[in-house]
């Protein structure tokens, strides 16, 4: 699915190097947690086993979360720091040892990395690292080699390791900055519409709004501004930039 007639037309001359989200654009994030909380339970249940019993409660774990959201505004760019500092207020109130955080949170972080990728992921990385040096821009904190797609990458910018996130312009700059290319030189491909289509469209960059989970994906676009290519996986971003790469050459 592009969005022909409905947005402006892909320039593929144009792109020296794509650079991609990660969450929900190669994986899917919520079974990563979900596995990442369930593996950080069963460690508490032994180390800290009143924070456990705590946690079971429904409800409390996203309290926690939201609490420190709010009080620590200041981490709002830092997945692990945020997640660090909700471990650490849970153990608090299930008065155990606070220090217990660090650990608590290694193996919450460990287990995050152990991802699952789309099916459609590792052909198109593959395909698309063979004609375009590609760079991983996330807010999230996966790592790319932890999750074993790091061979495919130039380079990768997550928003803790900046200093600040999509949809602000000046990590879509690095990024492009990162292969020696200005961010017009760039397809930025993510699922956001936010973060990633209108962050990279306002940093100067061409993007691809990957949606997944099908429906008319137009009508609920919330922006004036249109991404030139409108794709439900990333077999469908290969095809489009093949058939674009085919017409330039004409």
């Amino acid at each position: 699915m592009t969005s022909a007639g409905l947005a402006p037309m892909l320039d593929v001359k144009r792109i020296a190097a794509i650079s991609l989200d990660l969450d929900d654009t190669l994986w899917p994030i919520w079974p990563t947690i979900e596995y990442a909380e369930r593996t950080l339970h069963k460690w508490l249940e032994t180390s800290a086993p009143r924070t456990a019993a705590l946690l079971i409660t429904p409800g409390v774990l996203r309290e926690l979360r939201e609490a420190t959201v709010r009080e620590r505004s200041d981490l709002a760019h830092d997945m692990s720091a945020l997640r660090l500092e909700s471990i650490r207020a849970a153990l608090k109130r299930g008065g155990e040892d606070p220090t217990l955080a660090e650990p608590a949170f290694e193996v919450f972080f460990a287990a995050r990395q152990k991802v699952k990728l789309y099916d459609d992921a590792l052909p198109a990385l593959k395909w698309l690292s063979e004609r375009y040096p590609l760079v991983a821009v996330s807010n999230g904190n996966a790592d790319i080699h932890r999750t074993g797609v790091g061979r495919w990458f130039r380079t990768a910018f997550n928003a803790q390791g900046f200093g600040s996130g999509k949809p602000h312009a000046p990590i879509f700059r690095a990024a492009a900055a990162s292969v020696g290319l200005l961010p017009r030189d760039i397809l930025h491909v993510g699922d956001d519409a936010e973060l990633d289509v209108v962050g990279a469209l306002n940093a100067g960059m061409q993007a691809a709004w990957l949606v997944r989970a099908g429906g008319d994906a137009v009508q609920s676009w919330p922006q004036d501004a249109r991404p030139q290519l409108i794709v439900p996986n990333l077999h469908a971003l290969c095809l489009a930039l093949e058939a674009g790469q085919g017409e330039s050459s004409d």
